[in-house]
């Protein structure tokens, strides 16, 4: 299992690696051969389509959990009626989320206000159909995805993700090209969806020999599930408000091409995202392994996942960070769009830096589920998410993408970085001081290759993207270099050491 959980990080950071590269191509291709208001409109519906998702009422969240526990039991019996329970439950889902989603699609208008053309709402109405199948499908998928997660098997997991990033755009852009328009890159990825559902149930039915009861339904372990997931469900609903309301509230009061301004915003910041989450979701078994075993040294040996990864992910994200406030205007300005999407940078900045405390604290999420103690965070990030909304409003009609983008970074600055540290403190027993001590150790690092980032773009001239990419590359290098000999601990290092000894004797 140790090989699959390092496996599957190196393989969730190419995958990200991959998608950057994507992205860097295909989006600005995309804005280009859409148009700003067309690429706007396909920004918009998408967000809007994926509310339906939250009809799963976080239930895959659960299913960790109490896999775990059966586990440990060596009950099958009991893991085949869970997995039958699950299934029968999201197709449900599935079928409520097809029927309400095309219901929906007949009521663009009301929906999406009176910023949107004539033609806007046709094309809406299209595009959201197409979009409600492809959530639908998600439903029995996540069932599969949750499962394969539970018997850790990474490699696979994050082998097909890749292989999507990859084709996706492969097969989208020719039919771009072709004039096909927004309806055809929806088409494949609802088609993509349908493969990856196929060779999901293949892999657990097959190889894993997942069995699946339908006939003893537990209805008592039903309201189990269903009391642990309903603040799962507020987390969902917290998420989609504060990453997907901007772009409905910037659709009704400035139309779609500030809607397209804030999508570029919102790319950069779900890269940003993924890295610290693919390191902190393969720790997810292992951490409901900690709380299932409840040994005297729990506290003690989670708080020492909770550091330990928390580090790692800081190295990460602090190059992410700080390459991005650095290099970022020139880069989306000058490279990836136009002048036009200036205001994405800041956007971005505001999306970006108040994330960095709740990312490098990701595994958090994981322990307080797996201790059952997961409520306050969700009515905490409720109350903010609300506050967003009402912050957000006002902000989008003065300042536009950039208003909205400051109201979502500022509840995530209350919610996160002064509220949920507390909680971790006294409720959860985490050592919070030890980890915030150890993890300033790292920001020694920080200092050398900043500077060395200011000064470039500062006074030096960049002419060409191959120079850009040059002195990007430079300051990779040094920050590596500034972190590992400057924030790592001897740990890390030695376990850096043991990396560079296997590369080469391969």
């Amino acid at each position: 299992m140790k090989s699959q959980l390092k496996s599957g990080v190196i393989l969730s950071y190419i995958t990200i690696a991959v998608q950057m590269v994507v992205q860097l191509i295909y989006t600005p291709l995309m804005i280009n051969l859409l148009g700003q208001s067309e690429y706007g409109l396909y920004t918009l519906v998408a967000s809007v389509v994926s509310y339906l998702s939250l009809l799963s009422f976080g239930a895959t969240g659960a299913y960790l959990r109490f896999y775990m526990r059966f586990r440990e039991n060596g009950d099958n019996q009991k893991i085949g009626q869970l997995n039958g329970m699950f299934m029968t439950v999201f197709l449900i889902m599935s079928a409520v989320a097809l029927v309400s989603g095309c219901i929906l699609a007949q009521y663009t208008p009301q929906i999406f206000g009176d910023k949107l053309t004539s033609g806007e709402h046709e094309k809406a109405k299209i595009l959201m159909h197409i979009l409600v199948f492809n959530i639908a499908l998600t439903f029995p998928s996540s069932v599969f995805d949750s499962i394969v997660s539970a018997h850790e098997q990474f490699v696979f997991q994050r082998v097909l993700n890749l292989l999507s990033v990859i084709f996706n755009p492969l097969i989208c852009l020719p039919l771009l090209f072709m004039g096909y328009g927004s309806v055809s890159v929806v088409l494949i990825t609802l088609s993509i969806s349908v493969l990856k559902l196929t060779i999901n149930a293949l892999y657990c039915v097959k190889k894993l020999k997942v069995k699946f009861n339908f006939k003893k339904f537990d209805f008592s372990l039903l309201r189990e599930v269903a009391v642990f997931s309903v603040f799962l469900f507020l987390n969902m609903l917290i998420d989609q408000i504060n990453w997907s309301v901007d772009k409905y509230i910037l659709g009704r009061v400035s139309g779609t091409n500030e809607v397209a301004v804030y999508g570029v915003s919102a790319t950069m910041n779900a890269v940003f995202l993924q890295f610290s989450t693919a390191i902190s979701s393969v720790f997810a078994p292992r951490v409901n392994k900690i709380v299932s075993e409840n040994k005297h040294s729990m506290l003690d040996e989670l708080t020492s996942l909770f550091t330990r990864v928390g580090r790692i992910q800081l190295m990460v994200l602090g190059l992410a960070a700080s390459g991005f406030v650095i290099f970022g205007r020139y880069f989306i300005t000058e490279i990836y769009v136009t002048q036009e999407y200036e205001n994405s940078y800041y956007a971005a900045l505001f999306l970006i830096l108040p994330s960095i405390i709740p990312l490098i604290q990701n595994v958090g999420i994981e322990i307080q589920r797996a201790v059952n103690k997961h409520k306050f965070r969700s009515l905490v990030y409720l109350a903010m998410a609300f506050i967003n909304i009402i912050v957000s409003i006002p902000l989008g009609i003065r300042f536009g993408s950039v208003g909205t983008a400051f109201g979502t970074g500022l509840s995530l600055v209350v919610a996160n970085g002064i509220i949920m540290n507390i909680y971790y403190s006294r409720v959860i027993g985490i050592d919070i001081l030890s980890f915030w001590k150890s993890i300033s150790g790292i920001m020694k690092g920080l200092v050398i290759p900043v500077l060395f980032g200011v000064i470039i773009m500062n006074y030096i001239v960049i002419d060409s993207v191959m120079e850009f990419c040059l002195w990007i590359s430079a300051y990779i290098v040094i920050y590596a270099v500034s972190v590992i000999f400057l924030g790592a601990n001897k740990e890390e290092k030695n376990m850096l050491l043991k990396i560079m000894k296997k590369r080469s004797n391969i």
